[in-house]
């Protein structure tokens, strides 16, 4: 007796999977070496997670074999939220590194620093602003006035300790998107603000805004204009590490790709703030950057300067207990 012919859907499903095996077989090296894990970072948009942009935009992680999910979150409580909920692997840089600190607290062991991105009045990321005609000269003719932060604890810690250290007593501070500072301002919805580039450089073409003091945390927080303030870092969760190690090494290396591009070619890497921050053109030359730190390049002294800037957060009694950043640091 003949063997019963077989089902046109048998037939499909085994040229489909026939076809599969020929198709993967055929395909680029590098595209067989993307099918690794997912790895979803977690971006604000500012000036600081440049390394980042151009790291995606110039095709390092493609080359090294990864496959990146670019997230986009309104704040960085918002990544650091999603780390600890597994809904994201890391963060960029520009995450505000108490906002970090927090997550680390909450679930110890979580988080890991590879890059930070230090900034102070020469590397600016952080500024108080006012409307181009406000009459304020220093920080103390804010006493009293509505001023605007970014979102997020560790922006409204910082903000109102700026505040308070310099000579604006009674001022209130009001929660708002970086990227409704200029116009709140232009509005007189608001009679200042702390905020973190590329806003000022806005408001300054634009010419609605004035910068009454940049470098701001280093010297009402640190003590010293030209002392690095670790504000925002790059991140990847423990888990993923452990899960994934040599996927993780890869995109640390590949990251510092991005972290090498913008330090020898600042204005081609310039280009990339295009798309991920409010400022596009011609305007992308203005930006001033930040400077950036590596797992492996952190010193004794940049370390003491991370450790202080943790403290004013246990100080304050935002940070349940006393965190040390050596902890968190990846260890490759």
């Amino acid at each position: 007796m003949s063997p019963a012919p077989r089902s046109p859907l048998a037939l499909t499903r085994r040229h489909l999977l026939q076809a599969g095996s020929t198709l993967a077989l055929a395909a680029p090296a590098v595209l067989r070496a993307q099918s690794g894990p997912k790895i979803r970072i977690g971006y604000w948009p500012i000036a600081a997670g440049l390394p980042f942009y151009a790291a995606v935009e110039m095709g390092f992680f493609k080359e090294a074999g990864l496959h990146v999910e670019v997230q986009r979150h309104a704040g960085a409580q918002q990544i650091m939220e999603a780390m600890l909920s597994d809904r994201c692997d890391g963060s960029a840089n520009g995450t505000g590194s108490a906002n970090i600190a927090i997550g680390e607290l909450a679930a110890p062991g979580t988080f890991k620093i590879f890059c930070s991105n230090p900034s102070n009045a020469k590397y600016v990321l952080d500024e108080v602003l006012v409307p181009s005609a406000s009459p304020a000269k220093v920080m103390a003719d804010l006493k009293g006035k509505r001023i605007a932060s970014g979102p997020g604890i560790q922006n409204v810690t910082l903000a109102k300790t700026v505040l308070e250290r310099g000579g604006a007593t009674g001022a209130t501070v009001i929660e708002l998107p970086i990227g409704q500072h200029v116009a709140a301002l232009a509005a007189g919805q608001v009679d200042g603000c702390y905020t973190l580039e590329p806003t000022g450089t806005i408001g300054r073409l634009n010419s609605s805004t004035r910068v009454l003091e940049a470098g701001v945390i280093s010297r009402y927080v640190l003590g010293d204009p030209m002392a690095p303030w670790f504000g925002g870092s790059a991140s990847l969760t423990s888990a993923f590490i452990k899960k994934y190690p040599a996927e993780a090494q890869k995109f640390i290396a590949a990251y510092a790709k991005g972290v090498a591009h913008v330090r020898s070619k600042p204005a081609d890497a310039r280009q990339y703030l295009k798309g991920y921050t409010a400022i596009e053109g011609p305007l992308t030359g203005e930006v001033p950057l930040a400077a950036y730190t590596l797992y492996n390049e952190f010193t004794a002294a940049d370390i003491a300067h991370f450790q202080k800037f943790f403290d004013l957060f246990s100080d304050k009694g935002i940070f349940a207990s006393r965190l040390l950043v050596d902890s968190m640091l990846y260890k490759a």
